[in-house]
């Protein structure tokens, strides 16, 4: 029997990482419906492709899946599948197991043990489970992975989760405590109370492995993030203050997608002042954003999409992922990724750590150094950075932003450094 077309496809793809389109936007701005969209054409072009949804509602109706999408993948379409993020489960699923690991200390207590049908999630759940998820689907046979995320903001929160837990697990349970575990025993006795035991450790470096491996997805150069936009000031406002964080956490932006576009030759005054609005905002953008986030407007159907069918008729997305699997698209350097260090110790005695931060503004920026870190806040996002191996041995003497670009200066210590001839 002849090998079909999808076999033939999935075949040639599977030397190459998986590529992995993160999907976000503002609010309203239909970015489920891009996510399912180029899920689908993903899947038309030959590619085993996944859609993961954060949103329980998710693209059921959108894409014609059955109701009920579990956090399995099923199939909904040949060579499409699609799950949920289910943050109840997540947590019923993590506090039960923790309750097991924990059950001396708890008898110890004389606490009552509590039923998995008595647990509801708590507030955060739903960041938690969507990193399970990504690490679920980072570790499947899967050609694409698209990820309908939560709004703008709270994506980015999410995305940048993983380096902050695995900074605080290093902090609050550092490996090199890990030498004194079989002076425990011995310490228990003494104290005549449990010492910590070693599952908490071993907890905490299985949760510093997944974590490792969402971060990893995250940060590699096969996924990107793609913004989903409704044309207007809102959004308008919304993508200039997401802009500096996307730079600052190193995420790479594929293209911007602004959504639900007006017809321009529309009979109806009302229309084509609305029409007009829109126009005016997408010249701004293309002006603003185009050299790095290639524009894909997509048209209004005049109707909440609905069904493969009206999901086929989005015109530009399959034309962007075509080009993006042929290695078409802008230069990764654009989005911040990777921060380089300039060496001027012969011209000026200094290294300069070189950051990009585009759209950021010098009056929202600001960064301290603690130790082997700096903490870089830009408007309302702020990251801890570990500083390079040879910035370590150096004090920061200044700093200025300058065409998108926060340069660092450092100056290194004489004492530290070894003496040229």
């Amino acid at each position: 029997m002849a090998e079909s077309t999808a076999d033939t496809a999935h075949e040639a793809r599977t030397t190459r990482a998986t590529r992995t389109v993160l999907v976000t936007g503002p609010g309203g701005a239909g970015r489920t419906t891009v996510a399912a969209a180029t899920a689908l054409a993903a899947a038309r072009r030959g590619d085993r492709t996944l859609l993961l949804c954060a949103d329980p509602a998710g693209p059921g109706a959108v894409i014609g899946a059955p109701a009920g999408l579990g956090i399995e993948p099923a199939e909904v379409t040949p060579g499409l599948w699609a799950a949920c993020v289910d943050p109840a489960d997540y947590f019923r699923t993590e506090f039960l197991a923790l309750q097991d690991r924990a059950a001396t200390v708890l008898d110890m207590l004389g606490a009552r043990r509590l039923d998995g049908e008595e647990l509801t999630e708590l507030p955060g759940s739903e960041q938690f489970a969507l990193l399970q998820a990504l690490r679920r689907a980072s570790a499947g046979d899967w050609d694409v992975t698209v990820v309908d995320l939560p709004p703008l903001r709270d994506a980015l929160s999410v995305l940048a989760l993983p380096e902050r837990l695995r900074r605080l697990l290093g902090r609050l349970l550092p490996v090199e405590r890990q030498a004194a575990r079989a002076l425990r025993p011995i310490m228990a006795q003494l104290a005549g109370v449990p010492m910590p035991a070693e599952w908490l450790y071993g907890a905490a470096a299985r949760r510093d492995e997944e974590l490792a491996a969402v971060q990893t997805l995250i940060g590699a150069g096969t996924t990107t993030v793609r913004l989903v936009a409704e044309p207007g000031p809102a959004a308008r406002d919304a993508l200039r203050v997401a802009r500096a964080g996307l730079g600052l956490y190193g995420l790479r932006v594929d293209a911007l997608v602004p959504n639900k576009v007006l017809p321009t030759d529309s009979s109806d005054a009302w229309l084509a002042t609305l029409a007009a609005q829109q126009q005016k905002c997408l010249d701004e953008w293309s002006e603003e954003y185009g050299p790095a986030w290639p524009l894909r407007p997509v048209r209004h159907l005049g109707r909440d999409p609905r069904g493969a069918a009206d999901l086929a008729d989005l015109a530009g997305l399959a034309d962007l992922d075509a080009d993006l699997d042929a290695g078409v698209g802008p230069d990764p350097a654009a989005y911040g990724d990777p921060w380089w260090v300039e060496d001027r110790r012969g011209e000026d005695g200094l290294l300069v750590w070189c950051l990009p931060l585009p759209g950021a503004v010098k009056s929202d920026v600001g960064l301290v150094r603690r130790g082997d870190e700096l903490l870089l806040t830009v408007g309302p996002f702020h990251r801890m950075v570990p500083l390079e191996a040879a910035l370590r041995r150096c004090t920061v003497s200044g700093a200025a932003l300058t065409d998108g670009v926060l340069k660092v200066r450092f100056t290194p210590e004489p004492g530290l450094w070894p003496r040229t001839p």
